[in-house]
């Protein structure tokens, strides 16, 4: 990380206004302000509107306040000088002789008596008749349809809002990111230095391109992070948008399709005509395989809405116009179904394989995710890197979690080494069900049957070593035997051999002691099956077949020999097939039978210990099957 300059400040248009913080506004003015809030044009339209009609909607009488018989005897007393009636209100204002301001309030119609009164004491009075303004007069009509117009308004915008504005339909939904806010590092990532290696490249690219250029070096275009899922593919791109200094632009396949037709390819063109406002900029499609699949596959023509966004995604990533500084980073877990237009050189150069952890990686990712947690002193993260061969990084983050969630409920203030223990077998074999309970005769032919796999886990030459057997129900299982896998990347025949015959162990081990069969033994038979029949078909691990491969039939959407037969081979190989993988299965069912009947007091020993201990580890099997070759077998068992 050290060789890796500190980022430069963010690419900015001829305005200068910058095109990162303009597309993270939503949508800015001309003037690259943000647009004036809603709630301030209304405030306006409310103060204009009490600007305007607040004297005649608010108008309050001023001076004392008297009632009309006070005001009788005021003007009776010759106390008043001056009066103004309002015909409208029927307030009474006027004038005392010594300037002092009253109002009343008289009847509907000033009667004449009291008319007469007022000329006789000399009141100069008047009647006065408001005349209504123009715009208020106006207002009991304007308003009913105003409510009306404002309603069928927000109708409208509710539905604009949930079904999104026709006219930004073929906008890109992609998200930006801001190059100074970076949230994840190389330094997150634990191993896969190689990976990391190979990604280096394109971002020291994009941060120095003149080191490249004066060699004559040319970037490559795309970068395609192929890898079984959770091995951390997205997490590299996120780590790329902190490590580059350049615009960064997220979007996933599916963002790209939509009801209506040619959507795609608009959402392809506008992605692209942002990454160009931005200069540099790294594109990244996540889940790419669900736009770019092979095209042909005969469930549409050329007016197929995926193949229209496939091809608009090849045209931008290489086509007559240029797309220097920008580079296309995509992540997939299925490569064989992309198209091959898509994968050649000028498009996605490079395919950067992140593969399951190895023991060093494990160890490292373990470390990472366990550095903001609290820890026991028994917690031994090495043993527990060797014991998850095969998890990926997201397995092994979910383990961790486990632990704390197991270490939670114990109400420990730790984590501590059953804690992950405890994780791993739920992660493993699934979560114990305490509810169910099995009768006895089933929980002792669960104990058989599982002592027959652990027995020839422990005594054939090619098997992974036992870790572990219970009779204890966990996920859909009654009872597991858990060995642990070692780290291997090719497979012998006698592998696979040792595989099949300890699938049959629990089979046989009921059949032995009790001599009869029963269900328990359907996913161990599936299991048998399935690694014979590939033995035969693709492994080339039978002598009559010989070194030939079929894969089985190919998936349509592939659009590969769609309108050819399922099946390469003929009815004779298909029967020679068939014959080899019946055959492979009943050997390794009568090794089984063999190995057992001489380790039958071992199994007995076993079935007891899983009876009485319900769990038992490796060793102890070990040990037992020991001690049933040193001692003579007892009697038969009946059930």
């Amino acid at each position: 990380m050290s060789d890796i300059p500190p980022p430069p400040p963010p690419s900015r248009n001829p305005q200068g206004r910058n095109p990162i913080k303009g597309l993270r506004n939503g949508k800015p003015g001309a003037d690259g302000k943000p647009p004036v809030p809603k709630w301030a044009i209304w405030a306006i339209v409310a103060a204009v509107v009490v600007l305007a009609f607040g004297s005649q909607l608010f108008a309050t009488p001023t001076g004392d306040k008297l009632t009309y018989t006070e005001f009788l005897v005021q003007v009776k007393n010759g106390d008043v000088k001056q009066v103004v009636i309002n015909n409208s209100s029927n307030i009474i204002s006027g004038t005392l002789q010594s300037g002092t301001k009253f109002t009343t309030t008289g009847s509907v119609n000033l009667s004449d008596a009291d008319e007469q009164l007022l000329k006789q004491m000399g009141v100069d009075y008047s009647f006065k008749t408001p005349q209504a303004n123009f715009i208020t007069s106006l207002l009991p009509i304007i308003l009913p349809f105003a409510f009306v117009i404002a309603f069928f308004m927000w109708m409208q915008r509710r539905a604009m809002g949930q079904a999104g504005s026709i006219m930004s339909v073929g906008k890109s939904k992609a998200k930006a990111y801001q190059a100074d806010k970076p949230s994840t590092t190389f330094s997150d990532i634990a191993g896969y230095d190689g990976v990391k290696l190979e990604i280096k490249e394109v971002v020291d690219f994009l941060r120095k391109p003149e080191r490249f250029k004066e060699i004559g070096a040319r970037v490559p275009k795309g970068i395609l992070l192929v890898g079984p899922p959770g091995t951390g593919k997205t997490l590299f791109a996120r780590a790329v948008a902190g490590e580059a200094g350049v615009g960064f632009l997220s979007v996933t396949g599916s963002d790209f399709m939509e009801m209506f037709v040619g959507v795609g390819a608009s959402r392809v063109r506008d992605l692209f005509a942002q990454a160009k406002k931005l200069g540099k900029a790294i594109i990244f499609i996540d889940e790419i395989d669900s736009i770019g699949r092979k095209r042909g596959a005969g469930l549409g023509g050329g007016h197929d809405e995926r193949e229209q966004t496939l091809n608009q995604l090849l045209s931008e990533m290489d086509g007559f116009e240029a797309t220097e500084g920008i580079v296309i980073l995509a992540a997939t877990n299925r490569p064989d179904v992309l198209d091959t237009a898509l994968l050649r050189p000028g498009r996605f150069d490079r395919q950067i394989i992140v593969p399951l952890p190895e023991y060093e990686e494990r160890l490292a990712i373990l470390k990472v995710h366990s550095r903001d947690k609290r820890m026991g002193t028994d917690v031994d993260l090495e043993t527990m890197a060797r014991a998850t061969p095969g998890m990926s990084g997201a397995d092994l983050a979910n383990l961790v979690n486990e632990a704390a969630l197991f270490a939670v409920r114990r109400e420990s203030l730790a984590i501590e080494r059953i804690d992950f223990e405890n994780a791993r077998d739920r992660v493993v074999m699934g979560a114990r069900r305490e509810s169910l309970v099995l009768n006895p005769e089933e929980k002792r032919a669960t104990a058989y049957h599982e002592g027959g796999h652990a027995v020839l886990a422990v005594v054939l030459p090619h098997s992974d070593p036992l870790h572990k057997v219970t009779i204890l129900p966990r996920g859909m299982a009654l009872g597991v035997t858990w060995t642990l896998p070692e780290e291997r990347h090719t497979y012998s025949r006698e592998f696979f051999e040792d595989l099949i015959c300890k699938a049959m162990g629990g089979r046989v081990a009921e059949k032995i002691i009790f001599g009869h069969l029963n269900s328990g033994a359907a996913n161990d038979l599936e299991q048998a099956t399935g690694i014979a029949r590939r033995m035969v078909r693709e492994w080339g691990m039978s002598d009559k077949i010989g070194p030939m491969a079929w894969t089985g039939n190919q998936q349509v959407f592939l659009g590969e020999d769609l309108m050819t037969s399922g099946r390469e081979y003929s009815d004779s190989t298909a029967q020679l097939v068939d014959d080899e993988i019946s055959r492979i299965l009943l050997e390794q069912e009568t090794r089984a039978h063999e190995v057992l009947m001489r380790h039958r007091r071992g199994l007995e020993l076993v079935a007891e210990a899983l009876l009485i201990e319900e769990t038992i580890d490796g060793p102890t099997v070990g040990r037992l099957v020991q001690q049933g070759l040193d001692a003579p077998a007892t009697s038969d068992v009946q059930a």
